[in-house]
């Protein structure tokens, strides 16, 4: 068991995707990344209509499963989703948060709007247009809702590393435990890290199915569990080749777990 000391990281508010619907829908959140507010995937489950349900856990306060993310969005009431001529109609009747809140930066209102656009496009499992409905075609946080909103790029909205599995909160058990995530990645490898009080007790590398394009790749990767038991920390990064002499460090995800 190795005890090289973790990497400490200082975590700002997240953007994720949550998950809706009785069956387990994909929905986005907010988290840290190294350049600031990024987009991370996280999966819920909902009763009701998916689209309506995810678009209001993330507008309407609702609470990520992962302590890590929120929701990036102040509290807004959507009245219903609808999939309908190519859009996806997302009625919002209120009046309210035309311009950026106090506190939401110009980027983090781009993002708001993007978190709902890759909940809504995960849910609908179709990369298709948001039309935001408001009376009189009112703004929302600052941003015109005349023209429906598309998809950004993905390596300039989502955390370039983001873990599937093992969930915030599984409890697991055997020798190994196998992590699955996607990721974006200097030659599409990077770290992941079993930690438990702050030290590291298994390493291996992760290699991604791929990494020059504009898209997460998937990968999978078994960490060791000999003589680990209790609660525990899985943290993937992406290849920091500069060893953070340059740009803004890795990205990182990470999940709480505990080990019987």
């Amino acid at each position: 068991m190795t005890t090289t000391r973790a990497r400490t990281r200082t975590r700002r508010p997240l953007a994720v995707l949550l998950a809706a619907g009785l069956l387990a829908l994909s929905a986005c959140s907010g988290g840290d990344g190294p350049g600031g507010t990024a987009l991370f995937r996280e999966f819920q489950r909902v009763d009701g209509d998916p689209l309506t349900e995810a678009a209001r856990i993330i507008a309407s306060g609702g609470q990520p499963i992962d302590p890590d993310y929120r929701t990036l969005w102040p509290g807004v009431e959507i009245t219903s989703v609808q999939a309908t001529d190519g859009v996806l109609l997302v009625d919002v009747p209120s009046d309210g948060f035309t311009e950026r809140p106090d506190g939401m930066s110009k980027r983090d209102a781009r993002l708001a709007v993007q978190q709902l656009v890759r909940t809504l496009q995960g849910v609908q499992q179709e990369r298709v247009p948001v039309q935001v409905q408001r009376e009189g075609g009112a703004s929302l946080f600052g941003l015109s809702t005349s023209a429906p909103f598309e998809a950004a790029p993905v390596l300039r909205t989502l955390n370039l590393v983001n873990i599937t599995s093992p969930a915030e909160g599984d409890t697991v058990s055997g020798d190994t435990l196998t992590v699955t995530g996607v990721a974006n990645s200097f030659e599409a490898s990077g770290p992941c890290r079993l930690l438990q009080g702050g030290q590291e007790v298994a390493l291996e590398a992760y290699q991604s199915d791929g990494w020059m394009e504009d898209r997460l790749f998937p990968f999978e990767v078994d960490l060791p569990l000999d003589g680990v038991s209790g609660e525990v920390v899985v943290q993937c990064e992406t290849d920091d080749p500069s060893g953070g002499a340059e740009g803004n460090g890795p990205a990182v995800d990470t999940k709480t777990i505990t080990v019987e």
